[in-house]
């Protein structure tokens, strides 16, 4: 059971300096992450190379993009978007074990860099969306799967209610403004 949990980066995850946590889910068969808390609420993507972007909150923001498994690793390699610097890198995420998930990340094949996340919540139940993405068909979405760690399933409650974080969980204060990711609109455009 503990090496299929360390095999598994879906869930919310803290970065290694604590300002935000990271959801990651299987959308259309590959792993993506958004910011899903902030410390400090009310952050923007102001670095954004993109200007008509630099306003957009960061909360919800996609940072891991399109993370597809390495064939006969528990590593996904794909792209990091960092608001810090409004750059995106080369990236692979590597659970180390159920609790730790390690980011490396290269500008240009070289200069690369990594920290390690730690998990805050339960890996991320399927969902009818992300279902419904990796081509299961609509029957099949719908049938409620069974609950997980107490958590309500996605075809029982709306599709803003279906993460590993309930509102107003201790250390949130946010509640939980995401939800399932693979419904918020960034992500779907890319994965529907």
């Amino acid at each position: 059971m503990a090496s299929a949990l360390a095999a598994d980066p879906t869930g919310d995850w803290r970065v290694a300096d604590g300002v935000a946590n990271v959801r990651v889910a299987q959308c259309n068969g590959s792993m993506w992450g958004v910011v899903a808390w902030e410390k400090e609420p009310g952050g923007v993507d102001r670095n954004n190379p993109d200007a008509s972007k630099r306003n957009r909150p960061t909360l919800g923001l996609p940072i891991l993009l399109d993370m597809k498994k390495k064939p006969g690793a528990d590593s996904w390699e794909g792209q990091v978007y960092n608001a810090k610097d409004g750059q995106t890198y080369s990236a692979s995420i590597t659970p180390t074990d159920p609790n730790h998930l390690e980011i490396q990340g290269c500008v240009l094949g070289f200069l690369c860099g990594g920290e390690t996340w730690t998990r805050v919540a339960p890996p991320i139940p399927s969902s009818p969306a992300n279902s419904m993405a990796r081509g299961a068909s609509k029957a099949a979405a719908a049938k409620p799967a069974a609950s997980k760690a107490g958590l309500k399933t996605a075809a029982a409650t709306p599709a803003r209610t279906t993460s590993s974080i309930r509102p107003g969980a201790k250390g949130h204060g946010q509640g939980d403004a995401i939800g399932d990711i693979c419904l918020l609109p960034d992500l779907a455009r890319l994965t529907h």
